[in-house]
């Protein structure tokens, strides 16, 4: 059930949410861009049409767009084929028309079919990569990119190469901000008096603290001082005129070059495949369990890369970095997102000399803070005492992540939990029926004998459809297997959309481990078993082993 959202019915945890992505996507962007072989204002570009564009059209709450690391060795080698960079924009504009049109075909809904252990294997592996890109950021080395997420980095080196680097490149200076850095952001989440400062975000005073510490070792001439190469690097314009020669449009006469239409096909269809990843990603993150409907965020993707291709932009994605500090920093709406955008575009106009006095050992502060919360310890174990059919994929995910990239992680992934669900489900069945009822009957819900994952986007339509103060039963007394998929999804509708809208909800049939709180009886009044079609959204979740069978 969509409801409305009100953009500015939480307009204090918005703007301090949007102004933490905002801190974190300005590096990113350049850093991108730079990676790309692309001006470097285009990622600014691409992170403002992200943000202002794609984030009002899309319906996703915390979701963020911008330019994605996973297409940097895709624009590189593109430009360098296609000889121009307006040429290449044209690939964009194009790329953005396919993703528009596969919104219309409906292809958001591959997404139903992402397994929660693999989600969850990539966000892990996501933190893990964050964290080891970012450490040596935090000790002053610089080498690599911001918002480089490849095992191999450019120039021969790799992840683990570069931090045993680090060690003949440690600036104390860095380390001095970085450390403090990290306490403020601990200290604004942890001590409760700071906690409820929720309009001043704790980035924020870090950046300020680290901008200001670092004008006091300079101005002392103090060898702390951190030097201008390791510090945020935005071009600044000195005339108007310089400033409209940013802005490169794309060059249409290359429409009829083969080769611009097969980087079309590519970025759209690796950028697409990574906004659903990121999108599920952020439905799962979502304490509110509200989800996106996937196909109309194709069609917001193709329309911001449409209009960035216009401006001089790079192709853009959903992006989890930005996402997750979106997350974290208590967003509640797009509207994180939108002002994400809007301080983007005011402040590379009218301030780009204060934001290049920003360390980027501070901004490691804030990315390393994302990466733990991505990769806790508690993930790893939540998914160990699952068992072997949920830790496997999960861990294997998480790897391949890590080693290689996210599109082929995710795969890995996906193939270990169908060969198990194969293994053990290769005969099972799921069906209901749906039958006419009046107002004030039982809804009754039986589930099937075996349950996986697959069953999901049914379900979900199903508990998404029930209406207001309505009496349902849910009916696993036949059941033999389920997936924790499918526990979490009747969990979260127990918790909270039940709640919310008054819906009485009685288990039958379910192991008493798995009974969920407070549920309320019901009279054993059956009407009929409740049938929707696959669903159009994504779903949520964990499998169970045999040995946790519903009884």
């Amino acid at each position: 059930m969509t409801k409305k959202i009100n953009l500015f019915a939480n307009l204090k945890s918005d703007f301090a949410s949007g102004l933490v992505v905002f801190l974190v996507a300005l590096p990113l962007c350049l850093g991108i861009a730079m990676a790309s072989g692309a001006p470097l204002f285009s990622g600014i570009i691409s992170g403002i049409v992200g943000g202002v564009v794609v984030g009002y059209l899309s319906t996703s709450n915390l979701s963020v767009s911008g330019p994605a690391a996973g297409l940097t060795a895709i624009v590189l080698t593109a430009i360098t084929d296609l000889g121009a960079f307006d040429v290449f924009l044209t690939a964009v504009f194009i790329a953005g028309l396919i993703q528009l049109t596969l919104g219309f075909m409906k292809a958001g809904t591959i997404s139903n079919y992402f397994p929660t252990n693999v989600i969850e294997g990539m966000l892990a592996g996501i933190g893990i990569i964050i964290i080891l890109k970012q450490l040596p950021h935090a000790f002053g080395y610089d080498s690599d990119f911001e918002g480089d997420q490849a095992f191999l980095e450019l120039g021969g080196s790799n992840t683990f190469s570069a931090l045993l680097a680090v060690f003949n490149y440690i600036q104390l200076g860095s380390i001095i901000i970085t450390l403090l850095s990290l306490a403020i952001l601990i200290a604004w989440d942890k001590v409760p008096f700071l906690k409820k400062l929720k309009l001043v975000p704790g980035a924020l005073i870090a950046v300020i603290v680290g901008v200001v510490l670092n004008e006091i070792f300079t101005s002392a001439g103090s060898s702390l001082a951190i030097a201008k190469e390791h510090l945020v690097s935005l071009p600044i314009p000195t005339s108007l005129e310089e400033f409209k020669q940013i802005i490169v449009t794309p060059n249409f006469s290359g429409i009829t070059n083969s080769k611009v239409w097969v980087v079309a096909f590519t970025i759209a269809i690796v950028a697409s495949i990574e906004t659903l990843l990121s999108i599920e990603a952020a439905d799962r993150m979502d304490i509110q369990k509200r989800y996106t409907n996937t196909n109309v965020e194709l069609k917001a993707q193709g329309i911001g890369n449409m209009v960035s291709a216009l401006l001089g932009g790079l192709p853009l994605t959903s992006v989890i970095v930005r996402t997750s500090a979106n997350s974290n920093s208590g967003a509640k709406s797009k509207m994180s997102t939108i002002i994400h955008g809007v301080l983007l575009l005011v402040s590379v106009v009218t301030i780009p000399f204060i934001l290049n006095k920003i360390p980027l050992a501070t901004l490691a502060a804030i990315l390393l803070l994302v990466g733990y919360k991505l990769a806790k310890p508690s993930t790893f174990k939540h998914f160990w005492e699952k068992g072997k059919y949920q830790f496997v994929p999960f861990i294997a995910t998480l790897l391949a992540v890590v080693f290689t990239d996210l599109l082929k992680g995710v795969a890995l992934g996906i193939i270990i939990s169908i060969i198990f669900v194969l293994k053990g489900n290769l005969k099972r069945a799921y069906h209901f029926r749906k039958k006419e009822y009046a107002d004030g009957d039982v809804i009754h819900i039986d589930l099937a004998q075996e349950v996986s994952f697959l069953n999901k986007a049914a379900i979900k339509s199903t508990l998404n459809d029930i209406p207001e103060n309505s009496k349902v039963i849910i009916d696993a007394t036949d059941t033999v297997y389920i997936a924790h998929d499918i526990l979490d999804l009747i969990h979260e509708f127990k918790t909270v959309r039940a709640k919310e809208d008054h819906i009485k909800v009685k288990l039958r049939g379910f192991k008493k481990a798995y009974q969920l709180e407070n549920s309320e009886e019901i009279p054993n009044k059956v009407t009929f078993e409740h049938y929707y079609d696959v669903a159009k959204r994504k779903m949520v979740q964990r499998e169970i082993t045999s040995e946790d069978l519903i009884k």
